[in-house]
């Protein structure tokens, strides 16, 4: 089978399944091969061996059964960082970059802060801050040793000596320290949402959070004041119709100054707060 054969029969088989068919056929076949995609440009009279197409045909069918491409090539990219995400970690996705804008706004160039990245999953985030400011330590959690190990990688890659990855459930391996800017992209889907459907290739125990998403939430609002410095900020992603419910438990907490900002979609995303007034 011809190069351009086997990406055109694998769009017409992709296109049910994915609003970007031409490109995933072309990247999954790029991984088959191990050759850029400018190489099927320029020779879309190559050959598929057998191995080469089986290999091609089990790519395309975990991509048809609605597997992530990021699981598949192993990779995604985030705020100009290629990371590593698997199974044990959420794919990252685009919104989640205004965590970390709005942490940069905050955190001054040649400030030494101590920066917490609770639940960091692959530490998209806290990677993306420590490159940013070199001179921030960033703390990084997870209670997940696979999700962990994974973080722990893209740090290694990304050459960052700034970022320590730390075992443990939110707050728990932290007690002891204090930071001056704790970030989270917390699990806040409904348990029954059937959204949840729709990304059961990625793991649950980082999406879900209780009846109403935000059984979590209420745990980093009570337990996180203890650990940031006076006048520090707390800031949360959350889903687009939580605003109200997320302010509302912050507020019952204690916490102040409580503004949500909305994604470049234009949907309430990230609330930041105080642990107290300036």
């Amino acid at each position: 089978m011809r190069l351009d054969t086997a990406i055109t029969d694998a769009v017409e088989r992709l296109t049910p399944a994915s609003d970007s068919a031409r490109l995933d056929a072309e990247i999954l076949l790029c991984q088959t091969i191990d050759m850029p995609r400018s190489y099927l440009f320029a020779h879309p009279e190559d050959e598929l061996d057998d191995l080469s197409k089986d290999r091609f045909e089990a790519l395309l069918q975990r991509r048809i059964d609605g597997e992530p491409m990021s699981y598949i090539t192993g990779s995604k990219e985030f705020w100009s960082h290629e990371l590593l995400v698997s199974p044990a970690t959420l794919v990252p996705r685009p919104e989640t970059e205004l965590l970390v804008e709005l942490a940069l706004l905050e955190i001054p160039r040649r400030a030494e802060w101590q920066i917490l990245d609770l639940g960091t999953g692959s530490g998209a985030i806290a990677i993306s801050i420590a490159a940013e400011r070199l001179l921030c330590t960033v703390t990084a959690t997870d209670v997940s040793p696979d999700a962990l190990a994974i973080a722990a990688e893209n740090v290694r890659q990304a050459d960052l000596a700034n970022v320590t990855c730390v075992p443990g459930a939110w707050t728990e391996p932290v007690a002891n320290q204090q930071f001056n800017i704790i970030v989270s992209n917390p699990p806040y889907v409904r348990e029954d949402d059937e959204a949840l459907q729709n990304l059961q290739h990625e793991p649950s125990s980082a999406l879900a959070s209780g009846a109403d998403g935000l059984d979590d939430i209420r745990i980093l609002a009570s337990d996180c004041a203890a650990i940031l410095a006076a006048d520090g900020w707390l800031m949360l992603e959350h889903g687009a119709d939580q605003q109200s419910d997320v302010a509302n438990i912050l507020k019952a907490a204690g916490w102040v100054d409580i503004t949500c900002h909305n994604d470049l979609a234009g949907k309430p995303r990230v609330t930041v707060a105080r642990r107290s007034g300036k």
